[in-house]
């Protein structure tokens, strides 16, 4: 008697955990219905008129057809002149991303490695830094900018060099302490044997530390990488917009007018602007999932 009962236990428990796991799916299915719904809408729209879209702002196109007509006026768009923004868009993220991820892994090292009271006071200084926000420092950062590029003979409002800089300002706290984490958990025996064999600091840093740091690099590279090429404020007070130097966010900005938006086109551009990002997911989400996963467990 007593087993027939165990069974109707364990049976009843294996229902329960299929009801919730059916849950869980159905669950999973909404939010993923959620989240791309906005990109659902952007390409849906990027192949209508701009009639359409006022008329009628979700909706299916009428004639597919229109969103080659669409790509080829913004691509024809002096407005826009978007391999001009991609090109601006690629230095900016490609140097910043460098320049953040190099320094951050640099400066993460030499904290966890040196242990002084100095270490310690600067990387809570660095996480302190984290919780500022933005708008604390929005309006007298042109005039900072203004200033320090007089001082140094930099153009530093409205050039590749001073966005550069400002990203690496805004990006160096939350990345080092992403890195300082991931460092702490390489042995310190690893580097030890690399200075019995002779190599210097910096070459232990470059051929030990930094190929240890790859899925967290990956991950950093990502996570920045998506904050800086979707950006719009910073890249408006530092380049403005109607500057030499501009981003594809600062471009989309030329379709919208103070009486006239071309809907139309203003998906279309978004759509282009998506699409670098979504391939450099694509390629790295292995290291991205990994380097979280790595991340939770250390």
């Amino acid at each position: 008697m007593a087993s027939y009962n165990q069974l109707d236990v364990v049976g009843q428990n294996k229902a329960r955990q299929r009801r919730l796991s059916i849950l869980a799916e159905i669950g999973c299915i909404l939010l993923f219905i959620l989240f791309m719904l906005p990109f659902f809408i952007v390409l849906m729209n990027s192949a209508r008129t701009n009639a359409e879209i006022i008329n009628s702002a979700v909706g299916m196109p009428t004639n597919w057809g229109n969103f080659v007509d669409n790509v080829v006026a913004v691509w024809n768009n002096p407005t826009f002149n978007f391999l001009k923004a991609l090109k601006d868009s690629v230095i900016i993220t490609v140097l910043s991303l460098a320049i953040i991820s190099i320094c951050s892994a640099m400066t993460a090292w030499v904290l966890v490695r040196n242990k002084t009271k100095w270490s310690a006071f600067l990387f809570l200084m660095f996480v302190a830094a984290m919780v500022i926000p933005f708008q604390v420092v929005m309006f007298p950062l042109i005039t900072w900018f203004k200033t320090l590029g007089d001082f140094l003979h930099l153009p530093l409002l409205r050039s590749h060099g001073g966005l550069v800089f400002a990203y690496l300002g805004f990006g160096e706290s939350m990345t080092i302490f992403i890195f300082h984490g991931f460092v702490k958990s390489i042995p310190l025996e690893i580097e030890e044997a690399a200075d019995i064999d002779g190599c210097s600091r910096a070459g232990t840093f470059f051929r030990i530390v930094l190929p240890l740091l790859q899925p967290v690099f990956v991950t950093v590279l990502v996570l920045n990488g998506l904050w800086i090429w979707n950006d719009y404020l910073l890249p408006l007070l530092l380049l403005g917009s109607n500057g030499e130097v501009r981003t594809i966010p600062l471009a989309v900005q030329g379709f919208i007018g103070s009486f006239v938006k071309q809907w139309n086109l203003i998906m279309v551009s978004t759509l282009l602007a998506m699409l670098p990002i979504i391939i450099l997911y694509i390629f790295a989400q292995k290291y991205i999932v990994q380097g979280m996963v790595e991340g939770a467990v250390k």
